[in-house]
């Protein structure tokens, strides 16, 4: 069955959906333990760590065991980007999901949100803009979870840009020309 399936796709595919199980199982303990998923700065957020780790698999896989040790810059691209797709897709699937089974999810990160707003330090409120924190503090309120599993979509697809393009250029081999 699998085998007229390109194998750039296949592991691609494969690895999204591994990514994306063990992605839902730290998003439930982390927020299981009272540390809401959706509040970590962007650079402590575990999606980083699995993106990289999971696009470096797949394109060593592909490279060296497929395609005797060669990979375009193109060929890592769409590998990465179909990865990323696969997993963006399951982990926005699951967020919907699971804050229409669990409301809580929803007014947790409302609630927690909103503090941190309101504590955050002056200065950094100037920085960021009084009208921007005011804004932010005006709309989180109508947040659902269509919202923050749409978030989560673009946030990952985002950073796995910029991460599959280092990675890409990194694991990339051409052919020798004599």
């Amino acid at each position: 069955m699998f085998e007229r399936v390109p194998r750039l796709v296949f592991i691609a595919v494969r690895n999204g959906m591994l990514a994306a199980v063990l992605g839902i199982v730290f998003m439930l303990v982390l927020y299981y333990i009272n540390r809401h998923p959706f509040l970590f700065p962007i650079y402590f957020d575990f999606r980083i760590v699995m993106l990289s780790v999971f696009v470096v698999m797949s394109l060593k896989e592909l490279r060296d065991e497929h395609q005797h040790g060669l990979l375009s810059f193109g060929q890592a691209m769409i590998c990465a980007f179909l990865y990323t797709l696969v997993f963006a897709i399951l982990m926005m699937s699951f967020v919907w999901v699971f804050s229409q089974i669990n409301p809580a999810f929803v007014a947790d990160y409302i609630a927690l949100a909103t503090a941190q707003l309101k504590a955050l330090d002056p200065t950094v409120v100037e920085q960021m803009g009084k009208d921007s924190v005011e804004r932010n503090l005006e709309t989180l309120p109508a947040t659902n979870g269509s919202t923050l599993a749409f978030d989560y979509f673009i946030k990952t697809l985002v950073v796995s840009f910029f991460i599959s393009a280092v990675i890409s250029v990194i694991l990339r081999r051409q052919p020798k020309t004599n």
